[in-house]
């Protein structure tokens, strides 16, 4: 599958495959490829024969394999990769040494070694490695990057999700550390931190801190109902956590506190990020993802001098980030500048990730798996 000419170039669809049906595959990506204009898709990806050729008839998909190695040459100019978390870099890593370029879900990595191995895949391979960034094609969220612009220097950026009840798939891969990697910092925080490090430049986080807590991730009450891959009935106990906070600074002397949450007290699922500049601040609330149980609308508010005055944002419907993604595909994967950009963000990430995990939960280094920092329980 080397040399493939890219869809912008020949003036058609993105032949795409869909590899992983679990629930960002089947509920998000492959109904959205399939209405889109700007796609085709080719054939699906999955273990389970039930769940391949359910996806196959109900989107009328040419093709249905168990394995990507199974994909012939020149059968897709893309690949999604929405495999479980534990997957991710080894099934990329695979079709970019094929010389197949693909769209990768977050998290794009669980560890730095596997953004390493991701780099040189890309390298090896000619192929580029493209990342979900769904958080960033939000109109409010790009309405408060441009308001954050207005306030000068950024100084500190508080960023929090905190669901009320959103632990998702509870029992299944989600809530194992050896197949997630981590819970809501992972999950979330990956998010969150795509989101603010773009805002912040090329600075360097100098430090990264934080704490984790499990207080909800194996109470039934809650789970999420609206998120969850099958019957949870007689799963194993989840061993990761539910709630992280961390805390970073730059070396320019910003500063971000970050809040992920799967589940607490609070009554709504909501998303708070406010830009503190040194000419004002911006306060953007809104419910990232699909969580029924959400702000009504989001709003974007400024202040300076004491005055607060709410600015303008543009109505759109649950999910439209990841259609409005798609629509920018086909140009990013054709622009050779993509070519390494993606991991290099990934690289920054999980070095935060794994720097907040190391601190939060000191282990002895044999027994370390995914993300540094864990201890058995």
């Amino acid at each position: 599958m080397t040399g493939l000419p890219s869809a912008a170039a020949t003036d058609r669809p993105v032949r795409v495959v869909v590899a992983g049906l679990g629930w960002a595959g089947r509920e998000i990506w492959l109904p959205r490829l399939a209405a889109h204009p700007g796609f085709t898709v080719t054939a699906v990806v999955d273990p389970e024969p039930g769940v391949r050729d359910r996806a196959r008839d109900s989107y009328h998909v040419p093709a249905a394999y168990a394995d990507v190695d199974e994909l012939p040459v020149g059968a897709a100019d893309l690949v999604v990769v929405a495999v479980p978390n534990h997957l991710h870099a080894a099934v990329a890593a695979r079709l970019l040494r094929r010389g197949v370029p693909v769209f990768l879900e977050k998290p794009v990595c669980l560890t730095s070694a596997e953004s390493t191995l991701l780099a040189e895949s890309e390298r090896d391979g000619g192929a580029v490695l493209l990342a979900g960034s769904a958080a960033r094609y939000r109109a409010d969220v790009r309405a408060l990057a441009d308001a954050a612009g207005e306030l000068g220097p950024i100084r500190h950026v508080d960023v929090a999700w905190v669901r009320a009840r959103g632990v998702p798939d509870a029992g299944g891969w989600f809530t194992r550390r050896d197949l997630s990697g981590g819970g809501a910092l992972v999950d979330l925080g990956w998010h969150l931190l795509d989101t603010v490090l773009p805002m912040l430049g090329p600075t360097r986080i100098t430090h990264a801190v934080g704490s984790v807590s499990d207080d909800f991730v194996n109470d039934s009450a809650a789970h999420a109902a609206w998120r969850s891959d099958a019957d949870t009935a007689g799963r194993a106990a989840g061993d990761v956590e539910d709630t992280a906070r961390g805390f970073l600074l730059t070396d320019t002397g910003a500063s971000v506190t970050l809040h992920a949450c799967w589940a607490s007290h609070e009554a709504l699922d909501r998303t708070t990020i406010t830009v503190h500049g040194a000419a004002g601040s911006a306060t953007l609330r809104c419910t990232f993802g699909f969580s029924p149980n959400r702000d009504p609308e989001p709003v974007l508010t400024r202040t300076r001098d004491g005055e607060t005055v709410r600015l303008p944002l543009p109505a759109e419907p649950i999910g439209t980030e990841y259609a409005r993604q798609l629509d920018a595909l086909p140009g990013l994967l054709a622009d050779p500048a993509s070519r390494g950009a993606a991991v290099a963000e990934a690289g920054r990430t999980i070095d935060i990730i794994e720097r907040i995990y190391h601190c939060a939960r000191p282990t002895r280094p044999e027994r370390q798996h995914a993300l540094a920092g864990h201890r058995d329980r």
